[in-house]
């Protein structure tokens, strides 16, 4: 019998866990699958290995590991598959098969523009975009967050649209924060390139009302969140892993 584990990522905000398992729970309602369960990398539980315990109690000889996940970074590539070879020894007659990260996709894209819109603001011609990112050492995931950044310029028109990072490789989101200072921004839309509402998502917003900037020319969005479009792009991972 076959198995979805959605994996999220965690968070030790409550609000965070809460938006995550509101998502899981009316995706699962969208997915043919009879067996769904639940999991987390970090800071909650289930654990992906207490995750797959629940499918195989329930009958599961084939589970698909769903992550939910922007992009393929340590996560992805380590943590994951690590936690998969664990389960393997303690599972051989089960099948388990890893769905990909959420990657580059227009319909986040779009999801990112109605951020910028739902702040229900004339966007100007000079109109420019931050998009922040989590940040990791894999240098692909700021190679992926430049694509994004270009489809997103190229789609909607915006003057221009940059990327930092709040750690790891590629520009930091602190230096780019300050450089704003010296800049004359006619209009900058800051979004969060993540999903939840979470430590990161508080930070950010803590930074960017300490500047000393005109909140007219600055203006902060929520994160991409859970949306529909967010939905559509994880169902179409799990139809593809399975």
């Amino acid at each position: 019998m076959h198995a979805i584990l959605y994996v999220g990522h965690g968070t030790r905000v409550k609000k965070g866990v809460e938006e995550a398992l509101c998502f899981i729970e009316e995706t699962k309602r969208q997915v043919a699958v009879g067996i769904q369960e639940t999991a987390f990398l970090e800071l909650v539980e289930p654990t992906i290995l207490q995750g797959i315990e629940n499918c195989v109690n329930r009958g599961a000889t084939t589970i698909t590991i769903a992550p939910i996940l922007l992009l393929s970074a340590q996560h992805a590539k380590e943590d994951i598959p690590v936690e998969i070879e664990r389960a393997r020894k303690l599972y051989p007659y089960v099948k388990f098969l890893i769905g990909q990260p959420f990657g580059i996709h227009d319909a986040l894209i779009d999801t990112v523009y109605k951020r910028i819109t739902e702040q229900s603001l004339e966007i100007l011609p000079e109109a420019e975009v931050l998009l922040v990112g989590r940040g990791s050492s894999d240098l692909a995931v700021v190679r992926d967050m430049n694509i994004i950044s270009h489809r997103l310029q190229e789609k909607f028109g915006f003057c221009s649209v940059r990327t930092c990072f709040l750690y790891g490789s590629g520009p930091s989101f602190d230096d780019t924060l300050n450089g704003l200072q010296l800049q004359d921004v006619k209009q900058l839309f800051i979004v969060p390139y993540l999903l939840f509402s979470g430590l990161l998502s508080i930070g950010i917003r803590k930074k960017v009302n300490a500047l000393e900037i005109d909140e007219a020319r600055i203006i902060l969005c929520e994160s991409l969140g859970y949306d529909q479009n967010v939905r559509q792009v994880l169902i179409e991972r799990v139809q593809k892993a399975i």
